[in-house]
């Protein structure tokens, strides 16, 4: 059981790192408010229309990794409130601390994420 202080020690981690994910991704969309108005800035007369597609398709999915890491983030702040964090969402079992200071928004043991990605990641379908 993590006691007060290594679960307020969390939650900062879990708040900077929250700062920084919003920092990158106003940078990354260099102040717009819209991905068309985020996709303008991948217009330059010089570049081909392929190329300004793919830089343009790449932004997009690195936003959207970022977006879902913030969602992660937002979740384990939530169950830090709740009082259910450090819980594996899989097992139940709690989650080591050195794993959660690694990764605070770890929703799962090591044996449970190793589960999950090697039956859902890539390859899943080759074991």
């Amino acid at each position: 059981m993590k006691n007060e202080l290594q679960t307020e020690s969390l939650r900062q981690l879990l708040l900077a790192q929250k700062v920084q994910l919003i920092d990158r991704l106003k940078q990354a969309s260099g102040g717009a408010d819209s991905r068309a108005e985020g996709a303008a800035q991948f217009a330059p007369a010089e570049q081909s229309h392929a190329q300004n597609m793919t830089e343009r398709d790449a932004a997009f999915a690195m936003q959207e990794h970022e977006i879902e890491a913030l969602e992660s983030l937002e979740m384990a702040l939530q169950k830090i409130a709740r009082g259910e964090y450090g819980l594996c969402q899989a097992c139940g079992t709690e989650i080591p601390i050195t794993r959660l200071l690694a990764f605070p928004a770890a929703l799962r043991c090591i044996a449970c994420q190793t589960n999950a990605e090697q039956t859902s990641g890539p390859g899943a379908s080759l074991r």
